[in-house]
């Protein structure tokens, strides 16, 4: 390995560096292992393959506990817990017939649709009102008791002021998230320090400019974070969505098959739901990244 004169460098701050002869390395050094200890340190990012085998484990963990359960005679599969065995047979003919893909279908819509209308809406809210001391005291009174209405309990209102149709099964999605989803947000918009927004005063922003440009750069890490936990609320609610009068979803599929005593297709439908909430999340997960480049969870 020999020297070569590269001349003089910029350091970080822009100067010239002092070093003008450099070691060209002919291959990269190995990678250290991070030590077992180190993976127990709160914040402590740890490296992907590590990440991705725990996960592949938990999963793995889970599926080996289903397969003893139910291979090993330890409960009846044919009510109880089906083996995988038959779950896959189940969903193989489902997807033959076509009836697992429209059921998912309909279900995606209904979770979608009144997802984004809930946050479209609480987003904006829920950043003034955590800001805005007076917006606070006009919504945070009306937030704090629909929240804890059941949903299940304005099931008979929706019905009459809205009807059977998928209109009713959106507005509660969009009732079991929006009420949550602004209180999140305002949660996080209320914890950005003052000392940010002082310097930009102090800087000479007019206010406009510090909500656009201070304000919600800081608050947007936490709304994501708060989308992506209301997103999972919107399909544990996918069930209640369509206990009333619902052609086609999941949730009516497993009701259905609940009456039946088919736990098979129960557990499909329970499958379905679970892989579609964790891609969800997932998709939920890329766009911080790549959206928020600022934003600590990604670092």
């Amino acid at each position: 390995m020999g020297r070569q004169w590269v001349g003089p460098r910029l350091d970080y701050h822009g100067g010239q560096s002092m070093q003008g002869i450099s070691e060209q390395p002919t291959s990269r050094p190995p990678e250290k292992r991070m030590p077992f200890s180190d993976l127990w340190k709160p914040h402590t990012p740890i490296p992907r393959r590590y990440y991705l085998a725990t996960m592949v484990l938990s999963l793995g963990g889970l599926f080996l506990v289903w397969c003893v359960l139910s291979y090993g005679g330890f409960v009846k599969p044919s009510y109880f817990l089906p083996s995988p065995t038959a779950v896959v047979s189940a969903a193989l003919r489902m997807i033959e017939t076509g009836e697992l893909w429209e059921n998912a279908q309909a279900s995606i819509t209904v979770v979608v649709i009144g997802w984004i209308i809930a946050a479209l809406l609480a987003v904006p809210l829920g950043i003034l009102m955590g800001s805005l001391k007076i917006v606070e005291a006009l919504l945070e009174p009306i937030v704090n008791f629909v929240r804890y209405l059941p949903v299940s309990a304005m099931i008979p209102l929706l019905i009459l002021y809205i009807g059977i149709g998928i209109e009713e099964k959106i507005s509660v999605i969009f009732i079991g998230t929006f009420f949550q989803l602004i209180l999140l947000v305002a949660d996080v918009a209320a914890h950005v320090g003052n000392d940010l927004l002082d310097s930009a005063y102090t800087l000479g922003s007019s206010r406009l400019r510090v909500l656009t440009t201070v304000l919600l750069p800081a608050t947007l890490p936490g709304v994501m974070d708060a989308l992506r936990i209301t997103l999972g609320w919107a399909w544990t609610y996918l069930i209640v969505a369509e206990l009333v009068a619902a052609e086609h979803g999941l949730g009516i599929m497993i009701l259905q098959s609940q009456r039946g005593l088919r736990t098979d297709k129960i557990f499909v439908g329970l499958v379905t739901i679970g892989l579609l909430g964790f891609a969800s999340d997932i998709l939920v997960k890329w766009l911080h990244r790549r959206l928020l480049p600022w934003s600590p969870r990604i670092r």
